[in-house]
């Protein structure tokens, strides 16, 4: 049984953990995998009414076919800035503006594209273990540290330790089965 003071470290560094996952998620949902989705437009920002705002909070975007995504300005007289927006966010997509809607035709991936992308997913994913050691590391310190302050046996400490290590083992496996399904996803034809 771990102690109470014990479970709280370990508890707050599944959160970390989580946290970390949750935003490789995001991240790698904004990779292109040959496929339109909307999600790759989530970095674009768009000078409209005098600031900078995130393309989400002036129009609708939706991807009706696999190679097209539109977008639908909530104000017709920020087309423009939208459109400016997208070109300077560098995703390698042509805005054609029918007056109404933006229209970005997703052109299918080359091979070398292909293993840019997943190696940039790797990297992303590297990220996330790395975070994921490092809230890893943090609870330890912790345990180390509420074990001594509380004079907690070293039984009690190294079943804490060895929880945290499962913790751990669990968010680095589901890392990886995120990654491994980015990649089969950007390398399908």
């Amino acid at each position: 049984m771990i102690d109470d003071s014990l479970q709280a470290a370990l508890d707050e560094a599944e959160m970390d953990m989580d946290a970390a996952l949750e935003h490789l998620v995001h991240e790698l949902n904004t990779i292109r995998a040959g496929r339109a989705n909307p999600q790759m437009l989530d970095g674009v920002r768009v000078e409209a009414y005098g600031t900078t705002v995130p393309l989400n909070q002036v129009a609708n975007t939706a991807a009706p076919q696999a190679d097209l995504i539109t977008v639908s300005p909530y104000d017709k007289n920020t087309i423009g800035a939208i459109e400016r927006g997208i070109t300077e966010a560098n995703l390698g997509l042509n805005p054609t503006n029918n007056g109404s809607q933006i229209l970005l035709s997703i052109p299918p991936l080359t091979e070398e594209r292909r293993r840019d992308l997943a190696k940039t997913a790797r990297a992303k994913g590297e990220e996330a273990k790395i975070s994921i050691r490092n809230a890893r590391r943090s609870a330890k310190d912790t345990i180390k540290k509420t074990a001594a302050a509380e004079s907690l046996s070293e039984d009690m400490e190294y079943e804490a330790e060895q929880a945290l290590q499962d913790l751990t083992d669990r968010f680095v496996v589901r890392v990886d089965k995120t990654l491994d399904n980015k990649e089969k996803d950007i390398m399908t034809v």
